[in-house]
């Protein structure tokens, strides 16, 4: 599963690297669904911006975006939005009941 990590208007260090990759495993082993990642590190000014890009089977594609003071603190804040939006697409793929059959619809 590819992990992408892009760097704009910056120069990305490798620690800044190694925990967003390390941020991004953590993700994949909790959704194994995952098929590619994407992790973008901009800074503009003062604000260091972190954004997710996820592409998962089921044509699922989730997005998010954080900008704080630091980067750590940007990825982390990016990485828990991506994980709420992905807890809520398993839920409603677990959640999901059947329709009713034509027959007990019928019926009623």
């Amino acid at each position: 599963m590819p992990i992408e990590i892009t760097a704009r208007h910056m120069e990305a260090t490798d620690r800044m690297q190694d925990y967003a990759r390390r941020k991004a495993d953590e993700l994949v082993e909790a959704f194994p669904r995952i098929e590619h990642m994407h992790v973008i590190l901009a800074v503009e000014k003062q604000r260091h911006i972190a954004e997710v890009v996820v592409q998962a089977k089921n044509h699922l594609r989730a997005e998010a975006k954080e900008e704080s003071d630091t980067m750590m603190a940007s990825i982390d804040g990016a990485m828990s939005k991506i994980e709420r939006q992905l807890q809520r697409f398993r839920e409603k793929i677990h959640d999901h009941k059947p329709a009713m059959k034509r027959e007990e619809q019928e019926r009623k």
